[in-house]
């Protein structure tokens, strides 16, 4: 289990701190997925997800993104992990917030990753966002912070 950990954390600090898209997909299946509840943003297939990561998720991480891990469980072939994520929305997050411009305000919500293994490497990660605190922080009406499940990105 402890390997699982370890291909999610490198994954997640590749991405994240580095911003380092083949290091960031070197953890994952071949053929893996993404989305963001309740945006409905991500992908399915390793190069539609590498797109995502290049084009949507990437050039759009907050200057100030800060995570702090609440609780994590893992058994053979999932790990999940509750997570606050703190940052100020100084741009424009077509990953999160789709078709909405930057508040300049500063939010801190819960997040929670349900990540899929398979052999050990990264199959799928569904990450829930609490999307009512968020459009609240932010002063944004909750209707503004969803998309209609119009699917994911082949």
């Amino acid at each position: 289990m402890r390997e699982l950990e370890r291909a999610w954390e490198a994954h997640q600090e590749a991405l994240l701190i580095r911003h380092d898209l083949a290091a960031a997909l070197m953890p994952l299946a071949a053929e893996p997925s993404v989305v963001h509840i309740p945006a409905m943003t991500g992908a399915a297939g390793r190069l539609a997800l590498e797109r995502f990561y290049a084009e949507e998720f990437l050039p759009h991480v907050p200057g100030d993104l800060a995570l702090s891990t609440i609780s994590r469980t893992v058994d053979r072939w999932r790990l999940v992990e509750e997570t606050t994520v703190s940052f100020t929305h100084d741009r424009v997050l077509p990953w999160l917030l789709p078709d909405v411009e930057p508040t300049f305000r500063r939010a801190e919500v819960l997040a929670i990753a349900v990540v899929g293994f398979e052999r050990k490497r990264i199959r799928s990660q569904r990450v829930l966002w609490d999307h009512a605190t968020l459009a609240g922080q932010l002063g944004l009406q909750p209707e503004v912070t969803g998309r209609a499940a119009s699917g994911l990105a082949r």
